[in-house]
């Protein structure tokens, strides 16, 4: 309440004085005077008075009406200002989160943020994982204290019972666009209750369907105070400035996955070329060679040469036949386009039988011995990849044992699982390159002139991990190679 005329000075000096003190929020002042004058009355206004009285018109119910309104102007004013902070501050957190596009980076920004402009005990990230017909909720990220109890059963059951058909991919966009914040209540250990403000983050697909990625929860921890209107529109808004940076960090990691795929689909193209041309050369010339000699000296070359001619041009299209499938099978694997189809079938006969084939290809100096030990009844697999597995590391095993010696071919069996090992005593492979023997076209540095193209290992494994399998491999060089395949009798799912 202020007069016009005041010991040492008018109202209008005084309020020239109050506002040379750059308060936070201006006080509200309603100034009397004795006379009505519409020049001070102006002058009154544009420094910031809310009302202006004539003390000889003023009676009693008139001054209380005007004292609230400048109470409830000021209250209003007040809010408004702490709104428009908070939007600022807001806006400001809102860029920062979607500066980064590393998920990682962009969640640990947005837990500390929201946690410094909520005055929040706690903030915590979840993302929701679906297994089957049950839903997780994964925690990714949080900050603040962390003695408190997470509720999860009761986000879980949030999350359900209001969200259920994004977890189905029901309905479309402006159904989730409305959810917003909800308070839960949950007791902590000391039973003091916690007021949990909870919103889910969702995503579009691709501008097709939407859905729950996980939860936004801001805790208070205590019974100190509650959350007030103002602050979760902040948090809604700020759920959904977090939901476009996942988003753009989830297209972002896309982009960088198609990126690099195209670069080994590159590689791949470019190391496929090299490869066809080096390995089809060496073979198509003996092809040729042999050829030509028969067509201009045939009438003359006896029996035994003529078949070993014959022999060679006929080991030489097996030769660039086998390069030619092993390439389509590396082709499906690379492309996910090899099926995996397990049956039952009997190992220990299968193994016979392949191993029995091998010894064909055997020369004198090779001895191929076959151990059996424990249950190898009760196995499924695909009876296509399991082979593919066994004739390439048999082949690999006679193939870099020039030198004679002994290749060993160990079945074992238990309940649950067969492992089997091949082993032969030839060139090994060196340290140093035994990690990427299982990259497609990739040989050891110490082959020589034993022909090969990289890609029965790349073969072997992709088979094995389509098993659900492992497989690993122990060598030396010049003393040999031992490589041990691990499988499931039958996989959870069949």
């Amino acid at each position: 309440m202020l007069d016009f005329c005041l010991p040492d000075m008018t109202g209008l000096e005084f309020l020239d004085e109050l506002q040379q003190q750059k308060l936070e929020m201006p006080l509200p002042v309603i100034m009397l005077t004795g006379q009505g004058d519409e020049r001070v009355a102006v002058q009154a206004m544009k420094r910031g008075v809310q009302d202006y009285l004539v003390k000889q018109y003023l009676q009693p119910d008139t001054l209380q009406l005007t004292v609230r309104n400048a109470i409830q102007q000021s209250l209003l004013q007040k809010q408004f200002s702490k709104i428009q902070h908070q939007q600022q501050l807001a806006a400001a957190i809102a860029l920062r989160i979607r500066q980064s596009l590393h998920r990682e980076q962009i969640l640990q920004t947005a837990v500390s943020e929201v946690q410094q402009l909520l005055l929040c005990d706690r903030v915590v990230v979840y993302q929701v994982d679906e297994k089957v017909s049950e839903l997780y909720l994964t925690k990714l990220c949080e900050t603040g204290l962390t003695s408190y109890t997470d509720p999860i059963a009761k986000f879980t059951s949030f999350l359900r019972k209001n969200y259920q058909s994004s977890i189905e991919e029901i309905g479309g966009a402006t159904t989730f666009r409305k959810a917003k914040a909800s308070i839960i209540l949950s007791e902590n250990r000391k039973k003091n209750q916690q007021a949990y403000l909870v919103v889910p983050l969702v995503l579009n697909n691709q501008g097709e369907s939407t859905k729950v990625w996980g939860l936004l929860v801001a805790c208070l921890g205590s019974n100190q105070r509650q959350w007030q209107t103002d602050e979760i529109e902040i948090f809604n808004q700020l759920a959904r400035q977090l939901e476009i940076a996942i988003q753009q960090a989830e297209q972002f990691r896309q982009a960088l996955e198609v990126s690099e795929t195209q670069k080994q689909l590159n590689a791949f193209k470019s190391q496929f070329v090299s490869t066809v041309s080096h390995e089809y050369r060496t073979p198509l010339a003996s092809i040729l060679a042999a050829a030509s000699t028969l067509k201009q000296h045939g009438d003359t070359l006896d029996e035994a040469k003529n078949q070993q001619f014959l022999q060679l041009i006929e080991d030489k299209a097996r030769q660039m036949s086998q390069l030619v499938d092993d390439l389509l099978i590396i082709e499906k694997f690379e492309f996910g386009k090899a099926k995996f189809t397990p049956l039952p079938f009997e190992l220990l006969q299968f193994f016979a039988d392949i191993i029995e084939e091998q010894r064909q290809t055997l020369s004198d100096r090779h001895r191929l011995i076959f151990k059996i030990t424990g249950n190898t009844k009760g196995f499924w697999g695909d009876h296509k990849l399991l082979r593919q597995i066994l004739v390439n590391l048999l082949s690999n095993a006679i193939k870099y044992s020039p030198d004679q010696g002994n290749i060993e071919v160990h079945l074992m069996g238990n309940d649950s699982h067969i492992i089997f090992e091949v082993k032969d005593e030839g060139i090994g492979i060196p340290i140093a390159e035994q990690e990427h023997l299982f990259q497609t076209f990739s040989r050891g540095s110490n082959v020589g002139t034993i022909p090969g193209t990289g890609l029965g290992l790349a073969i072997v494994k992709a088979c094995v991990e389509l098993h659900g399998g492992e497989i690993s491999l122990e060598s030396q060089e010049d003393q040999g190679t031992k490589v041990t395949v691990y499988l499931q009798k039958k996989l959870a799912s069949e």
